[in-house]
């Protein structure tokens, strides 16, 4: 019987089934489940295998197979809740990293707002494990993977447009988590 995906391991193991062929975003999806764990003080203990599993899932939404709408946290959201996985996993996975800004680009926030955002110290734990770790798993400081997105993706393109929104946000989340943990 698979393990619960709101697992470590089980998350793991979706992930694993899923990635891999992606390349970069295997290893980064590795090393951002490798800095939630890092990170994982800074949540509740009840709630430390749910970022790690989130942080295994949060990028699932790549997978060519899962692709409808092309916009990866809806994608993974929408696959995580086929297979029954736990709402709030699903929320996480929906609304990592700032995906609100991209969804009102992409004329999806609709289709988002589905999923219920909560604002905690778990999905700030979320976006500091993939705000500070590169495409291919590197450990990058806040201001490097923002620029290390800009410089990736074309000024006016989507995702441009959406993380340059989206930074004060995610800045305060990283801020928020690095303080939780005493940095």
């Amino acid at each position: 019987m698979p393990l619960a995906l709101d697992t470590p391991q089980g998350a793991a193991e979706l992930a694993e089934s899923l990635l891999p062929p992606l390349g970069n975003r295997w290893l980064h999806t590795q090393a951002v489940a490798a800095r939630a764990r890092e990170a994982s003080a800074a949540v509740p203990a009840a709630e430390r295998d749910l970022l790690v599993a989130s942080a295994w899932l949060h990028d699932i939404g790549y997978a060519p197979e899962l692709r409808e709408t092309g916009f990866h946290p809806l994608d993974g959201a929408r696959h995580l809740e086929a297979l029954s996985a736990p709402e709030r996993l699903v929320r996480l996975v929906a609304h990592h990293s700032g995906a609100v800004y991209e969804a009102e680009q992409r004329g999806l926030s609709a289709e988002l707002a589905v999923y219920e955002r909560e604002d905690s110290p778990l999905l700030d734990a979320l976006i500091y494990a993939d705000m500070t770790t590169g495409p291919a798993g590197q450990a990058f400081d806040f201001d490097r993977r923002m620029d290390e997105i800009l410089v990736r993706y074309e000024p006016g393109s989507v995702v441009h447009t959406a993380i340059s929104k989206a930074r004060p946000y995610l800045g305060a989340a990283v801020e928020r988590t690095r303080a939780r943990l005493g940095e």
